[in-house]
């Protein structure tokens, strides 16, 4: 059964490259441009893996972290903070919220494959 991944990045050619990444490591990729898109296009599936922007329209990273955290069928998801926020504040908010692993902007594929591969 393919594993299936969550990309939530507001910049069109950034949720492309994490896709075309993760659909050679073998995922299904549901791509979203805000947290409040995220969570409409993921009711009733199942996540793998979330990797998300943190400065996002409608509903930024953070937010969306907590909310996903608060359903019980992705408690224990992987989620990645892909951004070019890299203040201490920031990253200690994410990880308070609940995320698992951050990779800063600008990136390649093989530093999100190599933090994938870590915590998955």
């Amino acid at each position: 059964m393919p594993r299936t991944a969550l990309v939530v990045d507001d910049a069109g050619i950034v949720r492309q490259v994490c896709t075309m990444a993760l659909r050679r490591e073998g995922y299904e990729v549901i791509e979203a441009v805000d947290g409040k898109d995220a969570l409409v296009k993921i009711e009733g599936k199942g996540l793998d893996l979330v990797v998300t922007d943190i400065n996002m329209p409608e509903m930024d990273g953070i937010e969306l972290i907590k909310q996903l955290r608060l359903r019980h069928e992705f408690r224990f998801v992987p989620i990645i903070v892909l951004s070019t926020l890299s203040q201490k504040h920031k990253v200690q908010e994410g990880k308070d919220a609940g995320a698992t692993g951050w990779v800063f902007k600008p990136f390649d594929a093989n530093k999100l494959l190599a933090a994938v591969r870590r915590l998955v």
